[in-house]
């Protein structure tokens, strides 16, 4: 990574330098490519210190800012703030390659893709539910349950289990066959 950093109203030293490009640098291990140019800007207002970072990266701008009393507890938060950010940004475009991925799956001439996930907390992965369904239990046993499946033309069916009174799932598995999932 290369970095443009630049101070207002603070003497940028080659400590402060060093230590925002050993905590932003970190980041690197997220990208394919090395982004181009990463501006920084520090400055202090009022005795605090605060740090803007800007990493421009292919159809998004990744920035934050963060002021703390202590510019290197600043650096610190910026750099957290950062790397959630890019997280949450790589877990959105490789959950966007996978649907695209397996709306090509169907196509002759596609070609397998071969995507790496990155760990990421679930605190930073947002989910879209885009609808929701609510419907009656009908008691019957897990037999009449495969039989409405089958009916209804579903790779599962939920329903209330007669014999047990519980909410169950039974679903068609891949070699042809069918499970049964039931709440301990």
């Amino acid at each position: 990574m290369k970095f443009n950093i630049r101070g207002e109203n603070i003497q940028v030293t080659a400590a402060l330098k060093e230590y925002v490009e050993k905590k932003v640098g970190r980041l690197e291990k997220y990208f394919e490519t090395t982004p181009a140019d990463v501006q920084v800007t520090m400055h202090v207002h009022r005795g605090e210190g605060t740090i803007e970072v800007t990493i421009p990266l292919a159809g998004v701008i990744i920035r934050a800012e963060e002021t703390h009393e202590d510019m290197y507890a600043a650096i610190d938060l910026v750099a957290e703030k950062l790397e959630r950010q890019v997280r949450k940004h790589k877990t959105k475009l490789m959950r966007k390659l996978r649907v695209d991925s397996a709306a090509k799956v169907g196509q002759r001439d596609s070609q397998p893709v071969a995507v790496m996930i990155p760990d990421v907390d679930e605190e930073d992965v947002d989910i879209d539910i885009v609808r929701t369904k609510r419907f009656d239990l009908k008691p019957m046993d897990a037999q009449e349950a495969v039989m409405q499946m089958d009916m209804l033309g579903h790779s599962f069916f939920v329903f209330q289990n007669s014999d047990t009174n519980d909410v169950s799932v039974v679903y068609r598995r891949n070699d042809g066959r069918y499970g049964l999932i039931e709440p301990k």
